[in-house]
């Protein structure tokens, strides 16, 4: 490896980059980085950690209802400044991208700015300068798909979310994934009149039946007009807002239209294609259970291979590339049991199968279920609903499925992750005692199966 400038050449420093780069460089390889944008890639700076300062933001509308409505408090002259939230989440996020520059310097990382290009198997480009490198990993993540109609320029996507000028006073949004979800749920709880539009049956696509399901009437129960079974097929300008034409005929004017309609791989253009790396059909980077390309100098870790799509995997991923490379041997990610959370209001928390594919793989299940008004809404007048469901693989007890709709579900969830993952049984659930009052009290006291 001495005759190369690197070990390892990184295209793209978000998460799971950044984590390959340094865990390789602290296993004693020459590492270098390259990002032609903000450090920290998609979570970082247009993703998951300004949403969820938009959530913490867009929560105190519904709190300060609840506090007045039944808990005694009075309060006057409440407003909202979106500048100041919006300017306060870019400090923010200046500071984590300062922060990653010093991780890759304290880990002796090589950090090259620009775009980089694969020439062959075994050289990058970066700004009209060639580098040479053992291995190259690619880690350039995902972008916004944006659909091809009439007028789509006049719209927005979530990297754009984060910079507006003003708050819409309406806004439309075009999708039914997480991010859609979770976008009607921000605007809606800073005061924005928010329609959202999904061209399928019911959004959340993946997601357990009863979530989607239960999710949707409690978004709808807040206010949010949210339409299924129907899309945008043009997009005009307005006088100072927008209209859109939707597939039944009929219009809806706004002043923001937002398409979360979808993310795919970011290979176009790396050069993937000139040295033979295999590409699946909607651009993904082909990988086996190492992260290796078909070419075996070239590997591949998070959104670009399309794999699970979540920060803390590409995050795993990178840690067991490095560890393969220039560690103690191959290690393979584990795709299996990982948590997820959807922060809509209610959040979603969930880990495991879907009722749906738990029947499929084990045949014959339990499934246990609980709907419930929590506790703190029985002095408001909130009609929000709780609902916690355990899938349950009948012939070893084993519990394969844990989902929820309801306040802190990420939380909760989270620490039932580490059970699940470990293996427990519903007699397992059933022997632990709940911590009372709360929610959480209630995966462990389901007694009775709803279905099988």
């Amino acid at each position: 490896m001495a005759d190369r400038d690197f070990d390892l050449f990184v295209i793209g420093a978000g998460s799971g980059g950044v984590r390959a780069s340094r865990f390789s460089a602290q296993r004693g390889a020459r590492v270098a980085v390259a990002e032609d944008r903000d450090l920290g890639g998609t979570c970082v700076n247009v993703g998951c950690v300004p949403k969820k300062l938009f959530v913490y933001a867009s929560h105190f509308r519904d709190e300060l209802a609840d506090m007045t409505a039944g808990y005694g408090w009075s309060v006057e002259g409440v407003g909202f400044d979106w500048p100041t939230l919006r300017d306060n989440k870019t400090r923010e996020i200046e500071r984590l991208n300062g922060i990653y520059a010093g991780l890759l310097e304290d880990a002796g990382v090589t950090h090259v700015p620009g775009r980089a290009t694969l020439v062959d198997a075994h050289t990058v480009e970066v700004e009209g300068r060639r580098y040479t490198a053992e291995n190259i990993l690619v880690a350039t993540g995902s972008w916004p798909t944006v659909p091809e109609i009439p007028g789509a320029e006049l719209a927005v996507t979530s990297n754009e979310l984060f910079h507006l000028d003003a708050l819409p006073g309406r806004i439309l949004i075009v999708g039914g994934g997480y991010i859609a979800v979770e976008f009607a749920c921000i605007f809606h709880g800073l005061g924005v009149d928010v329609t959202q539009l999904y061209r399928g049956p019911l959004f959340l696509r993946g997601f357990d039946e009863d979530v989607r399901r239960h999710l949707a009437d409690q978004i709808r129960g807040r206010g949010i007009d949210l339409r299924f079974d129907t899309n945008v097929t043009s997009i005009e300008k307005r006088g100072a807002g927008i209209r859109a034409t939707l597939t039944d005929g009929s219009t809806l004017d706004a002043d923001r239209i937002l398409f979360a309609t979808g993310r795919h791989p970011k290979t176009a253009g790396l050069g993937l294609e000139r040295v033979g790396v295999e590409l699946a059909s909607d651009g993904a980077i082909r990988v086996d259970a190492y992260s290796r390309t078909n070419v075996p100098s070239i590997w591949a870790i998070g959104d670009v291979t399309n794999r699970i799509n979540l920060t803390p995997v590409a995050i795993h991923e990178g840690v067991c590339l490095a560890e393969t490379l220039f560690g103690k041997g191959p290690r393979s990610p584990d795709h299996e049991f990982v948590p997820a959370a959807v922060f809509s209001q209610p959040p979603v928390g969930t880990v495991g199968l879907t009722e749906e594919e738990a029947r499929d793989r084990y045949g014959e299940i339990d499934v246990y279920r609980s709907t419930f008004r929590a506790l703190k809404h029985t002095l408001t007048r909130s009609h929000e609903r709780t609902m916690m469901k355990l899938v349950v693989d009948r012939a070893s007890d084993r519990v394969v499925g844990l989902h929820m709709v309801g306040p802190e579900a990420g939380e909760i969830t989270q620490g039932f992750a580490v059970a699940i993952k470990a293996g427990a049984t519903k007699a397992d659930f059933d022997a632990t005692l709940g911590i009372h009052p709360t929610a959480a009290e209630e995966f462990v006291t389901m007694r009775t199966p709803v279905g099988g």
